[in-house]
């Protein structure tokens, strides 16, 4: 197997005397989508901001093309290629849909952050995020203040910003939660279209056992904070331990 693209090393956090993430070491691969699931407060969300750098860890490394990034800001993450939808959740509110998803696509093509001098020069920046509009089902809502947004058009704005970024590591921490039967699968497709794509890592957290079935090439199952399952959706989910110690209610109800 090729070398891969994202590691954690032994990481570790604590919180007082509380380990919230016990040396956990796992390795993630270009095309692969792996899902972390557990019962609450088993060290998901946690090791996500480990990983993207929200919080620091207490020990073990990030490493991401094989290069220790343990010491490094979450911007400094993010442009090394690893994005989180929450993280742009708040980029301006108080602009609208369309200027929000130009700002992320002017920015990644390094023309700065001036919105008003450079993006009302560049035709192609305002094309290129209205492609990425249309493709998260918002393109009707281009003008709209985003604060105006309902809850699930926000969270398909976030898959919009991230998407507009253009990241080598994909990460989405229940993307679909707070939203509507009818607005969930819209988010789904689109992480199963870039699934398709195979060129990039996406880490996926998620409760839903069908959800999982459908995407996951992999599951990683964390409890009181440490790995204790790896391995592919059918094998992990069939093992006795995970399915009574940590998903057996969930799977009963699939």
């Amino acid at each position: 197997m090729t070398s891969p693209i994202l590691a954690t090393e032994g990481l570790t956090v604590r919180f007082g005397g509380h380990v919230a993430v016990d040396a956990v070491s796992c390795a993630f691969h270009t095309g692969e989508l792996t899902a972390i699931v557990g019962p609450n407060g088993a060290g998901k969300t946690t090791y996500f901001n480990l990983i993207s750098g929200q919080i620091p860890a207490s020990a073990g490394r990030v490493l991401l093309r094989g290069r220790d990034i343990s010491g490094q800001s979450v911007s400094q993450r993010t442009r090394a290629g690893i994005g989180r939808a929450f993280q742009l959740t708040n980029l301006f509110p108080n602009l609208s849909v369309l200027e929000n998803v130009r700002l992320v696509v002017q920015s990644k093509a390094g023309q700065g952050m001036n919105l008003w001098s450079m993006a009302s020069r560049h035709a192609e920046l305002t094309e290129a995020a209205e492609a990425i509009l249309t493709r998260v089902r918002l393109i009707d809502n281009r003008d709209q203040t985003v604060s105006e947004l309902s809850h699930g058009n926000q969270r398909k704005l976030e898959v919009a910003l991230l998407i507009a970024l253009d990241p080598t590591v994909y990460m989405f921490d229940e993307p679909t939660a707070g939203m509507s039967v009818d607005e969930a699968p819209v988010v789904l497709d689109l992480i199963a279209e870039l699934k398709e794509q195979r060129d990039r890592t996406i880490l996926l957290v998620e409760h839903k056992m069908d959800v999982i079935r459908t995407l996951a090439d992999r599951i990683i199952v964390l409890h009181n904070g440490a790995l204790a399952a790896d391995g592919d959706p059918a094998t992990v989910m069939a093992s006795d331990v995970v399915q009574e110690a940590y998903m057996g209610r969930e799977l009963e109800d699939v």
